[in-house]
């Protein structure tokens, strides 16, 4: 490693970068001021970063670079530069949720997850974009500029964790954390080409977020909410996962973790995947079910997988999921909250509070769920994985909550999400895989779906899929 090639300090994975601070072929002060200077060069036409913290960063990276000259301990994200979600609390730093509701709040506490990050050694980059309050899966909101999509800038990164995703796979820091309540690491992570996890749930502890009761906004989807990395490389999710996973008291769904060994990869075996295209239902572009079907041959051939074609004959969940997150939603808070906004509330988010539900809407929905998770738990005692494409589309224009029309189908805008809220109403492991690229030249993922709490055996599958299609090399062609 060249330690004057800021590029290629850019380009390293989060495991690499660690690795070489560790050797002291790269000090962390170097890895940060070339990340720090690719955000100045590239981010005023990205839009990942909507609260960057340069002063912090480098003030870490030093501390950091004093207790490695010093022989002091340091932890296995030392120097790691990291991003965080502008939904994720940062304690003395600016956390909006995207909304002009929140523009000044500075939290007085971490989040679980970034207090770990920190105590591991990770440089943290600043707050990245998001859409208000995660209610959307693209990204932008009425605060800040639009995140653009890195593969190509007139298009969506995807969201809600819009930022997160367009900074990792533009190279702005190797890692970012995101939050997973309807799909929202999984759907960026395969719109900017790059891999995203959500653990089972509760491997991963979440606090204040969806926890606290005081902000209305931020205390929403409890039972549906994870966070996860999003990452260049199944590896660095691993690390990320091995840091971040483990039980807290703060969280009541959070779970121990002693089955999983988060950073050591198994052969994975026989496999059995069940292949679903469409879901039996869902509108899927023709580009995007083709680079689903080679991911599905490459299973197959390639690992050895006995891949099976099947309708898994779901309940059409949408409707109720809408209902479940409304029902998670502090309705009186956030209707106060609309009024007061107005218009500089998100429209979507207006029509979502204001919306008159009933008792029975909710309880309808409550019922939908069960349905979904006994019909899936039957199907995983046949099946390992279960196969998708993570979205029904590529990359949109900027600007809209999606397509209206796909395949010829007239559809709601929210329908090309269609295939990730399953493995949050279900709290299983699932993960957005690169996959290839549309005719033209935009980043198709597709989702696995792993057994319930085996986090560890889809980590596996994951980096065996990686080995034979790998994806890293790709990089983006708009910054």
């Amino acid at each position: 490693m060249n330690p004057t090639d800021a590029e290629a300090i850019c380009r390293l994975s989060a495991t690499q970068t660690a690795a070489l601070i560790r050797s002291r072929e790269l000090s962390p002060v170097e890895v940060t001021d070339a990340v720090l200077d690719r955000i100045d060069a590239v981010d005023g036409d990205l839009g990942a970063f909507c609260t960057p913290t340069p002063d912090l960063a480098r003030a870490t990276a030093r501390r950091i670079a004093d207790d490695i000259a010093a022989g002091r301990e340091t932890g296995p994200l030392a120097g790691v530069p990291l991003g965080v979600k502008d939904l994720i609390s940062t304690k003395g730093i600016r956390t909006t949720s995207g909304s002009h509701a929140y523009a000044d709040f500075v939290p007085d506490e971490d989040d679980i997850v970034v207090e770990r990050s920190v105590a591991a050694g990770a440089v943290v980059l600043g707050k990245t974009n998001a859409t208000e309050f995660g209610y959307s899966a693209t990204g932008h909101n009425p605060l800040f500029p639009v995140t653009r999509n890195p593969w190509d800038l007139d298009r969506t990164p995807g969201g809600s964790s819009a930022g997160s995703a367009a900074a990792v796979a533009a190279g702005l820091g190797p890692v970012a954390l995101g939050s997973d309540g309807g799909g929202s690491v999984r759907v960026p992570a395969a719109l900017c080409g790059i891999f995203g996890f959500k653990a089972s749930m509760g491997r991963v502890p979440v606090y204040p977020g969806c926890r606290d009761e005081r902000y209305p906004g931020v205390s929403g989807w409890e039972s549906v909410e994870h966070i996860g990395p999003l990452t260049r490389t199944v590896a660095d999710a691993a690390l990320m996962l091995s840091v971040l996973a483990g039980p807290d008291p703060r969280d009541r769904h959070s779970i121990p973790c002693a089955d999983v060994d988060w950073t050591r990869r198994r052969p994975t075996g026989p496999l059995r995947i069940a292949y679903s295209p469409d879901l039996g239902r869902v509108a899927v572009d023709p580009e995007v079910r083709r680079v689903a079907d080679e991911a599905a041959r490459v299973f197959e051939k390639d690992l050895g997988a006995e891949v099976d074609r099947i309708d898994l004959q779901l309940p059409d969940y949408s409707t109720a999921f809408g209902a479940i997150v409304a029902a998670e939603t502090d309705l009186t808070g956030m209707r106060a909250m609309a009024d007061r906004l107005g218009p500089a509330m998100s429209p979507h988010l207006a029509t979502l509070v204001r919306t008159p539900w009933t008792a029975e809407q909710f309880t309808d929905a409550n019922l939908v769920r069960k349905a979904v998770v006994n019909r899936v738990a039957r199907l995983m005692s046949t099946y390992d994985l279960i196969l998708t494409p993570t979205t029904s589309v590529a990359a949109f224009p900027v600007g809209v909550q999606g397509p209206e029309l796909i395949d010829g189908r007239m559809v709601p805008t929210d329908h090309w999400t269609s295939f990730t809220p399953l493995a949050n109403l279900t709290g299983q492991p699932a993960a957005s895989l690169p996959a290839g690229r549309t005719r033209g030249g935009l980043p198709v993922g597709v989702q696995l779906i792993g057994r319930h709490l085996a986090d560890g055996a889809l980590l596996d599958v994951c980096a065996a899929y990686e080995e034979a299609a790998p994806w890293r090399d790709a990089w983006p062609t708009a910054v």
